[in-house]
């Protein structure tokens, strides 16, 4: 033991030496960095979705907002295009590789190739899905007369057909069971059961509809009264049941009455089928031309329509109220006869 120079001994001298373990603590800042990273990949791949589904118009705009810094909507610090710096702005290249300025070429502009194709498109497909809602209705309508029972006894009186203004029912009187009672405008029950009836199943699609009323070619002797007063009050009593039956008011667009002008039959014009209730289920093109010309009676040709002066396509005339029919069961197979007549709108 080593001593002191006055001869103590010394207190021993002890070193400790601490090891440390190779799995230690390093710290939480490892954690940050991958938290941003996971954060940026998530907003990457957002940004590349959003990409994805946007138009070359959305683009285009998306691309003129950032090549714009001015504080002036619309002003923007860039210069013009011209025919040395390009289409793109200030660029030399000859060649279109899809800048702002080209991708947002016909965003604002109504008339361009592009916007018009889009229109036609959409119109194209507007008239498709009305096409085939019409035709699923026609089915519906069908169905509906052989299995229920208020139709059912009465289909022999119900026709039904398509025309170029839409779907069309018509209610016709039976040499035994008319509509109406002689000269009168009031409904018979059965005929507003009918139209309950039919107001349930018309409801189901949500274009509006056109009702006109008919007589047959006898006179209607009163004063200031004919076939064309009653022709419009028989046409307005079935616009009241339908709505009765739950129509809703605004569906219906059009109520005219066409006396005789119109003749379902017209080797008899004195015929029983002549007087009749007449609802058009009407398509898109007939709705807009009506909205168009205040409720002016129209004839809507379809797409294709012969000129003037060349054999009809399909049946039509003034209101829509043309042409041979079949029966429910067999609707659409008779050869179309056209006939014309002028008509004046009657306020429902």
């Amino acid at each position: 033991m080593a001593k002191s120079r006055d001869g103590e001994a010394l207190a021993p001298i002890i070193i400790k030496k601490v090891k440390k373990g190779g799995h230690g603590h390093h710290g939480g800042s490892w954690k940050v960095a991958f938290a941003d990273f996971a954060t940026a990949m998530m907003a990457f791949f957002l940004l590349m979705w959003l990409m994805g589904s946007t138009t070359q118009q959305q683009k285009g705009a998306i691309s003129e907002y950032f090549n714009n810094p001015s504080a002036v909507p619309g002003t923007s610090t860039m210069p013009s295009p011209t025919s040395v710096q390009g289409p793109g702005g200030a660029s030399t290249s000859m060649i279109q590789l899809g800048g702002g300025m080209e991708l947002n070429a016909t965003s604002g502009n109504p008339d361009a190739p592009e916007a018009q194709i889009n229109d036609d498109e959409a119109e194209k497909r507007a008239e498709e899905l009305d096409k085939e809602r019409l035709n699923s209705l026609m089915q519906e309508l069908k169905e509906a007369i052989d299995a229920r029972e208020a139709l059912a006894k009465f289909k022999d009186q119900i026709l039904l057909d398509i025309t170029p203004e839409g779907v069309r029912i018509q209610i016709v009187d039976h040499d035994r069971r008319s509509m109406f009672p002689l000269g009168s405008a009031k409904l018979e029950d059965y005929s507003t059961k009918i139209l309950y009836e039919l107001s349930t199943i018309i409801n189901n699609v949500p274009n509006r509809i056109s009702i006109s009323g008919h007589t047959d070619i006898k006179p209607y002797i009163a004063n200031n009264y004919s076939n064309w007063e009653l022709s419009a009050d028989r046409a307005n009593a079935a616009r009241r049941a339908l709505i009765a039956g739950g129509l809703p008011q605004e569906k219906v667009g059009r109520v005219v009455g066409l006396a005789s002008s119109v003749l379902l039959d017209t080797a008899v014009p004195d015929s029983p089928v002549n007087r009749r209730i007449s609802i058009i289920v009407m398509n898109r093109r007939t709705e807009e031309a009506i909205m168009h010309e205040n409720g002016t009676l129209l004839s809507v040709q379809p797409p294709g329509a012969t000129e003037p002066g060349q054999a009809p396509v399909a049946e039509s005339g003034s209101g829509g109220e043309a042409g041979a029919v079949a029966p429910a069961g067999d609707a659409g197979s008779g050869a179309a006869v056209p006939v014309t007549a002028a008509v004046a709108p009657i306020a429902g």
